[in-house]
C-alpha cells in the first residue's frame, strides 16, 4: 500500500523565498509576485491562469514546477477547433471491435434461445456495459490527470487558442478536480493536480473560467531581471555584451512590430553572437543576425532602421537620395518640368507656361533636333478662310 510520501513527490514549498530557490535552482528566475502566486497555487489547491504577451516564460514556468516538485507534466496543447474528445477522453472503438469480433461465439450463446429479435436486442443491451467501461475508455490529458496514482503538473496552454465551448468543458475539472463520462461516472481526483493555463489574450476568456483560477500577468520583465535571466543560461557571451544587448532588444520593443522580441529570443540571440564569437557589438554584426529575435518582414525593415540608432545614440544615420526606389542613385537626366531636383514648384506658373506660343520650338512642323533661337510666330487664319474650310457651304475637292 502506497504512502503519503510515496503518493506525493514533490517537496513542500514553506515559503516564498522557498519557492524562488527552487524555481532558480532549475534556471528560472521569478520575482517575488511570481513566486507568491505559485506558492498560493500549492497551498490553495487552485488554478492559475498566466497571461501576457507570447514568450515571457509561462509555459516554462510550469516545465520547471514540474521539476522543481518531482511531479510528472501533462500538457493540453489548445487550438482552434479542438473538441473535448481530444481535451477529455475517447472510447477506443477499435478495441471494442476487436473485442466484439473475438466474443462473437460468446454472444452467440446469450442470445441462441431468444424468443424473438426483440429479446435478443434486450439481451445485447443489457451486455452493453461491459464494452462502455473503463477497459475501453482512452484518457486524455485532462482526464489522466484526474485519474493519476501520482500527482501531476497540468498544463493547459494557450487556452485562448481554442474555441469557447472548450472553456464551458474546463469548467468542471477546474473548479471540482473530476470529470463526468455519462457511461461510467463521475472521476474524482485522488491527488489534485497543480494546474496552470496560459494564454496569450488573443481573446478574452470567460467570466466563469477566471473565476476559477488565480490570475497573474506575466509581462516582459525590467532590464536588470532579462540580464539575469540571460546571465543564468550560461550562454557563452560576455556579460557586457550581454547588457548591451538586452538593451538592443528592449528598443527593438518599442517599436510598433507585429511580433516584439520575446525573452527566449533575447536568449538565442546571445548564444547566436557567442558562436559567432563577436567581440563588439556593432550595427552591421547585428543587421546579420536581427532575424534571430525578428521574424516578420516589415518588422525586420523597421529593426534594420533602428539599430544604428540603438548601438549608438549618437549616431547619424543617413537618409536615402530620392530617386524611383531602385536604390541606385541614377541620374535620368530628365530635365525642365520633369527635373526632380526642383524642390517646391509653383505648379500654375509651370502650367502657364505649358500655353507659351511656339514654347516646342522646331520639333514640331520641323527638323527634329533643330534649335530654334526666335518662337515661330503664330499664322493668324482669316474668317474666309475658315468658312472655306470649316463652313457648310464649303466643300474641299480631293485631288485625283
Amino acid at each position: 500500500m502506497s504512502t503519503e510520501s510515496d503518493l506525493d513527490p514533490a517537496p513542500t514549498f514553506d515559503s516564498v523565498d522557498d519557492v524562488i530557490a527552487a524555481l532558480r535552482d532549475q534556471g528560472y528566475i521569478a520575482d517575488t509576485r511570481l513566486a507568491t502566486t505559485v506558492f498560493l497555487l500549492t497551498r490553495l489547491d487552485k488554478p492559475l491562469l498566466l497571461e501576457g504577451p507570447a514568450g515571457v516564460g509561462k509555459t516554462e514556468l510550469a516545465k520547471v514546477l514540474a521539476l522543481a516538485t518531482g511531479r510528472r507534466l501533462l500538457r493540453l496543447q489548445c487550438y482552434e477547433g479542438q473538441d473535448e474528445t481530444k481535451a477529455l477522453y475517447e472510447w477506443d472503438y477499435g478495441k471494442q471491435l476487436l473485442y466484439t469480433q473475438i466474443l462473437r461465439e460468446k454472444i452467440g450463446q446469450v442470445v441462441a434461445d431468444a424468443p424473438d429479435l426483440h429479446a435478443a436486442v434486450e439481451r445485447i443491451g443489457a451486455q452493453e456495459s461491459v464494452f462502455f467501461s473503463e477497459r475501453f475508455l482512452a484518457p486524455r490529458p485532462l482526464l489522466e490527470a484526474i485519474r493519476s496514482e501520482q500527482p501531476v503538473v497540468l498544463l493547459i496552454d494557450e487556452v485562448d487558442r481554442a474555441d469557447e465551448a472548450l472553456e464551458a468543458v474546463l469548467l468542471e475539472t477546474l473548479g471540482e478536480f473530476q470529470i463526468s463520462v455519462p457511461e461510467v461516472g463521475t472521476f474524482v481526483a485522488e491527488n489534485r493536480p497543480y494546474v496552470l493555463l496560459t494564454s496569450n489574450n488573443t481573446r478574452d476568456l470567460a467570466a466563469a473560467l477566471k473565476r476559477r483560477c488565480l490570475h497573474m500577468f506575466l509581462d516582459y520583465p525590467a532590464a536588470e531581471r532579462e540580464l539575469e535571466i540571460v546571465k543564468s543560461k550560461k550562454t557563452g557571451l560576455s556579460d557586457a555584451l550581454a547588457e548591451e544587448l538586452v538593451g538592443v532588444v528592449r528598443g527593438l520593443r518599442e517599436l510598433e512590430l507585429r511580433k516584439a522580441p520575446s525573452i527566449s529570443e533575447t536568449i538565442d540571440w546571445v548564444r547566436t553572437l557567442a558562436v559567432l564569437g563577436v567581440d563588439e557589438l556593432n550595427a552591421q554584426v547585428l543587421s546579420d543576425t536581427v532575424s534571430v529575435v525578428v521574424k516578420y518582414d516589415k518588422d525586420v525593415t523597421k529593426a534594420l532602421g533602428a539599430l544604428p540608432r540603438l548601438v549608438d545614440p549618437n549616431a547619424s544615420v543617413e537618409e536615402p537620395a530620392h530617386g524611383h526606389g531602385h536604390g541606385h542613385g541614377h541620374d535620368h537626366g530628365h530635365g525642365g518640368e520633369h527635373d526632380h531636383d526642383d524642390g517646391d514648384v509653383d505648379g500654375k506658373a509651370k502650367r502657364a507656361a505649358k500655353d507659351t506660343a511656339g514654347r516646342h520650338g522646331s520639333v514640331y512642323g520641323g527638323t527634329h533636333g533643330a534649335t530654334q533661337q526666335t518662337p515661330t510666330p503664330v499664322r493668324t487664319v482669316t474668317p474666309g478662310q475658315g468658312s472655306r474650310s470649316f463652313g457648310s457651304g464649303g466643300r474641299r475637292k480631293r485631288p485625283f
